[in-house]
């Protein structure tokens, strides 16, 4: 793992999901990126006219205030509409995806769940999965799906549920997305919310309690491609899908 782009809804899903483990291959010397699809905060009016632009402008300055805190190399703010992605077509959220992954060439890739409760979430898993169809010489090796606090765990359906089957060590790092989500005004939260400093560092000892670690986050392997190391021999995928 030496290049990884994590590609989120909205700001700040860029580290609940993940930002311990970000942190951790960042000081392992992995170079890591966000992109982040929608613009965030104007679901919460009546239309996306309403959004002052300054709240719009401090917003994405929290969340690069945030990205210093994880340790990202760079954070791209893509302005899709707020929880209304599913107005979009997909194929053009799909090019917006590939474009990203072009640009910087990542062999890991995280994202969503697909079983989350928010539908922005869902279209970003599914344009994901979609931009990095096993094709020709692409180079995405592996495709992870974190949990994002207060979406994952409220999709009462139980259709596609999130069962984690990897699982991070991040008993050195989980502070980072705790300051990371500290760097937010609107987004920051109190106990017993899920966002909460006190409920993330929960799920981190949860996440550790399932593996044997006193802190972990826990992601589902969407795909893993495993090339024969053979000095420039053919290759050999294995999905697991």
């Amino acid at each position: 793992m030496k290049h990884v782009l994590v590609i989120a809804a909205h700001p700040d899903d860029e580290l609940l999901g993940e930002g311990g483990t970000i942190r951790r291959l960042v000081n392992e010397g992995v170079c890591a990126r966000a992109v982040i699809l929608a613009e965030g905060l104007t679901s919460r009016l009546h239309t996306r006219n309403e959004m002052d632009e300054l709240e719009l402008k401090n917003l994405q300055d929290d969340a690069r205030a945030a990205a210093k805190e994880i340790g990202y190399a760079s954070i791209d703010f893509c302005g899709l509409p707020d929880n209304r992605m599913d107005g979009m077509e997909l194929l053009d959220i799909v090019k917006i995806v590939s474009g990203f992954i072009e640009k910087y060439g990542p062999d890991t890739i995280f994202t969503h769940h697909h079983g989350d409760l928010n539908i922005d979430h869902r279209i970003t898993c599914e344009a994901v999965l979609t931009a990095c169809r096993p094709v020709e010489n692409h180079g995405v090796r592996r495709i992870y799906a974190f949990e994002t606090p207060s979406s994952t765990e409220w999709n009462y359906t139980y259709e596609d549920p999130f069962t984690p089957n990897v699982f991070f060590d991040v008993s050195e790092t989980l502070d980072a997305k705790i300051r990371g989500m500290s760097c937010y005004r609107t987004e920051n939260t109190v106990y017993p919310h899920p966002r909460s400093a006190e409920a993330l560092e929960a799920l981190g000892k949860y996440r550790g309690s399932n593996v044997g670690y006193r802190l972990a986050e826990g992601f589902m392997l969407l795909r893993e491609i495993v090339p024969i190391d053979s000095g420039g021999g053919t290759e050999a995928n294995n999905f697991s899908q």
